[in-house]
């Protein structure tokens, strides 16, 4: 069956939407390290990117690469970063829906919900990493090391474990209200007490 003029098929349409999509994404250099490795006749220096991506919208991703100038390494990470994207649920579009600890090598964080109007309370990495999330209200702490990457890995390792009442319900096979509701009950009782 022939195609009318003008008329685009879904695989036309494909690279179109692709690049809308990655148009809208939020990119955050962490950081950028000069790296030198050793050759016959001296050192050959190169560049170390660190960058995260993100759509504001729920969906976070980290890359690094690594090359002979700065503006490849940087592209290199922003491929990467956009390849390993993960989905974290958001309470309100705002905020995480419980607290959460994470862990890689030396670098522990500790992730915690914030009421409306705290704002991003991270130093670093971590605040690259909500901003590009879309997060507006959470509180962290990173005890250990201060090395970007070891914190950034210890923070997906967190959002990792971050999961939402429905996504709870349905492994449990029971309903939403079922969840939510026996967390108030606790919470009257603790009061009344």
């Amino acid at each position: 069956m022939a195609r009318e003029r003008g008329e685009r098929s879904d695989r036309d349409r494909q690279p179109r939407d692709r690049d809308r999509e990655e148009s809208e994404l939020i990119e955050k250099l962490v950081g950028i390290n000069r790296v030198a490795k050793v050759v016959k006749g001296g050192r050959r220096f190169g560049f170390a990117a660190l960058v995260v991506v993100g759509d504001g919208k729920g969906r976070v991703g980290v890359g690094s690469g690594k090359a002979r100038e700065v503006p490849e390494a940087i592209r290199k990470a922003t491929d990467q970063a956009k390849r390993g994207m993960i989905r974290v649920p958001l309470r309100e579009g705002r905020t995480l829906h419980h607290d959460s600890n994470g862990h890689f090598g030396a670098g522990k964080v500790v992730l915690r919900t914030a009421p409306a109007g705290t704002g991003i309370i991270a130093g670093g990495p971590l605040r690259a990493i909500f901003e590009a999330l879309g997060v507006q209200d959470v509180v962290t702490k990173s005890i250990g090391t201060s090395n970007p990457h070891n914190m950034i890995k210890a923070t997906f390792d967190a959002l990792s474990q971050v999961s939402s009442p429905r996504s709870v319900a349905a492994r449990r096979g029971r309903r939403v209200s079922d969840i939510l509701g026996k967390r108030e009950t606790g919470a009257a009782g603790a009061q009344e007490a």
